[in-house]
């Protein structure tokens, strides 16, 4: 599959990488999580050329990830804030983050620690089955391909035969 083609699959993982797929997006989004609202902030706190800042925070309000809203109108300012789509990628970043605390880790230790305000106890993300409740891993989870899948699946090896 080509990278302009991703988003018109099937695979909701593709369309998802379509939207926050590339580094400078996910900091983006963990730029948000803590509390970063504005885009001389984002600028700052990520160091990333200007024009790549502004090209992931415009792709995330046009995919309603984030919501840009005036706070002052003269000049016009704007802050960008998570949408509730926004608010629904936290499980996914927290698993990734936990993944790399896990298999990179830092000699000087994590960058923060997220504590449940409820109970002040470290968070760690932990998939579950929405039926019973128990926690699940890869080993414990059966995925079957739809047809439509499959076939497109097939559709695309083919077509990468093809060429061979």
């Amino acid at each position: 599959m080509r990278w302009d083609e991703i988003d018109d699959s099937l695979c909701s993982l593709a369309r998802t990488l379509g939207v926050i797929g590339d580094r400078w997006t996910l900091l983006v989004l963990r730029e948000a999580f803590l509390g970063t609202r504005r885009y001389d902030e984002f600028q700052r706190n990520l160091g990333a050329a200007p024009h790549i800042v502004a090209a992931r925070l415009k792709k995330l309000v046009a995919h309603k990830v984030l919501e840009k809203r005036r706070y002052q109108d003269r000049p016009p300012r704007h802050e960008y804030r998570l949408t509730e789509r926004g608010h629904e990628l936290y499980p996914a970043l927290i698993a990734l983050i936990g993944w790399g605390e896990k298999w990179l880790k830092s000699a000087q230790g994590p960058a923060t620690i997220r504590t449940h305000k409820g109970c002040n106890h470290r968070l760690h993300a932990v998939t579950t089955c929405a039926a019973c409740g128990e926690a699940v891993t890869a080993r414990d989870v059966k995925a079957v391909l739809t047809p439509r899948f499959a076939a497109e699946r097939a559709r695309r090896a083919a077509a990468g035969n093809a060429g061979a």
